[in-house]
């Protein structure tokens, strides 16, 4: 890759005189990145990163999104484990207790970002996810499900060092933020140069030789639990569901593997079998500094390790310029064989009583959601009921908009639609009590939310789904099934299944890579 014609943005003059007005000021260039994609871009830069991230986008399910966002080098961490915070920052690690939503809500908050002309919409900022079980910062709930995973509430990771992928224009965005309130501006400005000139020489690198698979040829695939305990815990909701407790709660199961190969392999497998408008790798290292030590000591105790993978269709919560946006995905076909036969299968879904009634229930959960951070009469239904196609399957959705408080952040907006009520159920509170009473283990990152935050305001989520999770090498997959007052137990078990598979076979596929 060669630098494009426009050099280092802005020019030293341009960024004093920013920096006079605000505290967070982006310096970047571009590269020409024809010949690069997004994989080996983050296979040069950041593959032996201990913690990085890669988010990419086919919107629809059909058309590649425009940008591609790599990280590396955060300069925070935010890991809670209930209220108990570990914030580490360089070398220095301190312990609090808090709820990580507000502690997000403050970190984002209090800078004055410049923003450039043209720049990609993520420059800087947080990086990270919610587990399920974060709900209990918002909610109060039984405690009776085993924490089998031991994967934290949240992780949070704190880039200002980004790579954009423009796959309209053809090339790669450096993008170094300069905090002006730690260093005098001029000496803030040369640093982030030469931040610049070792990330354009990290995309200078040979590609990494990836391992091999190891382990059995055949995937060993374990179910948490057994097809009569899931289909005893249906006949139990719907019990629930009759009694007048709940109209709908999504029960899961979880299937533990031990996928013999990278997890970034997995993330190509997916992102090829199954694109979709949110596809992510995240790798953490969830103990020890973000820097080492120039004198490494023997002996030193193993970093607990976890990697997400993951190619979610679905939005949690968007908020850009004070916009909140939900999608609410509920109904779903596999495509046809041609386009006869796809639209006949849309037509018989959006046609579908029982398809329509749950999604309008779960709009109805959105609105309220929404409403909660919302300008009062701003939310509306701007889009009901539409078709969107994926590779192998299509949903009925629909978009909710609203106008974002001016007492309100985007933390506050995802706070308020998390956890989705699609993963959990109507109404949301009692139906989160019956998944504790019936799932017999916590869920880990299922059924959380995925999402990057600028310093801006701006934040963009999604749910957790069709995703692996490897702690410490150990893998899991974990999905599941809307339950309603006539359904059947054994065919909720099969769509279970059939969810879990999606991902199933793109592990399998990685280890034939």
């Amino acid at each position: 890759m060669k630098p494009a014609p426009a050099q280092v943005q802005p020019s030293r003059k341009e960024f004093l005189k920013l920096a006079k007005d605000h505290t967070l000021v982006p310096v970047c260039r571009t590269l020409t990145a024809d010949l690069e994609t997004p994989v080996s871009a983050f296979l040069r830069a950041a593959w032996h990163e201990r913690e990085a991230f890669l988010l990419e986008s086919v919107e629809g399910g059909e058309q590649v999104g425009r940008y591609t966002f790599i990280g590396l080098n955060p300069y925070k961490r935010i890991v809670a484990r209930g209220r108990d915070l570990t914030i580490t920052e360089g070398k220095r690690t301190t312990h609090m207790e808090g709820d990580v939503f507000a502690v997000l809500r403050d970190a984002l908050g209090g800078h004055k970002p410049a923003r450039l002309p043209g720049l990609p919409p993520f420059t800087a900022g947080a990086v990270g996810f919610f587990a399920y079980d974060a709900v209990r910062q918002i909610e109060r709930l039984p405690a009776t499900a085993a924490d089998e995973l031991g994967v934290p509430d949240a992780c949070l990771l704190f880039f200002d060092e980004v790579l954009a992928f423009d796959h309209v224009r053809k090339q790669i965005w450096l993008v170094v933020t300069a905090d002006v309130t730690l260093d005098e501006p001029g000496k803030a400005y040369d640093s982030a140069v030469r931040r610049l000139a070792r990330l354009e020489k990290c995309l200078a690198q040979p590609l990494p030789r990836l391992k091999p698979p190891k382990g059995d040829k055949k995937l060993k695939v374990t179910p948490r639990t057994s097809k009569k305990a899931y289909q005893s815990a249906v006949e139990r909701t719907k019990e629930y569901i009759a009694a007048g407790d709940a109209f709908q709660v999504v029960l899961s199961q979880r299937f533990d593997v031990n996928p013999g190969v990278d997890t970034f392999q997995v993330y190509r497998a997916l992102r090829n079998v199954n694109p979709s408008p949110y596809m992510f790798f995240l790798r953490f290292a969830l103990d020890g500094p973000l820097v080492d030590s120039p004198k490494k000591k023997k002996g030193r105790t193993t970093i607990e390790r976890l990697e997400l993978a993951g190619s979610s269709p679905e939005l949690l919560v968007r908020v850009h310029a004070g916009k909140v946006e939900y999608r609410p995905i509920a109904g779903t076909r596999p495509r046809g064989a041609n386009e006869e036969a796809d639209q006949k299968l849309a037509d018989e879904m959006l046609h579908d009583e029982k398809e329509r009634a749950e999604h309008v229930m779960l709009v109805d959960l959105g609105r309220n959601d929404v409403g909660r951070v919302s300008d009062y009469g701003s939310v509306k239904v701007d889009r009901l009921m539409f078709i969107e196609r994926y590779s192998h399957v299509m949903h009925i959705v629909s978009t909710i908009e609203g106008k974002l408080r001016k007492d309100l952040t985007a933390v506050d907006a995802l706070r308020a639609c998390f956890p989705a009520g699609t993963l959990s159920g109507a109404p949301k509170v009692r139906a989160m009590e019956i998944i504790e009473e019936l799932e017999p283990a916590r869920r880990g990152a299922y059924g959380g939310a995925v999402l990057y935050a600028d310093f801006s305001g701006n934040l963009d989520s999604c749910i957790a789904i069709r995703s692996l999770t490897v702690k410490d090498g150990k893998g899991s997959v974990q999905a599941g099934a809307g339950i309603v007052a006539d359904s059947v137990p054994a065919l909720e078990y099969q769509e279970s299944i059939n969810k879990a598979q999606a991902v199933i076979r793109a592990i399998e596929r990685a280890r034939e890579m």
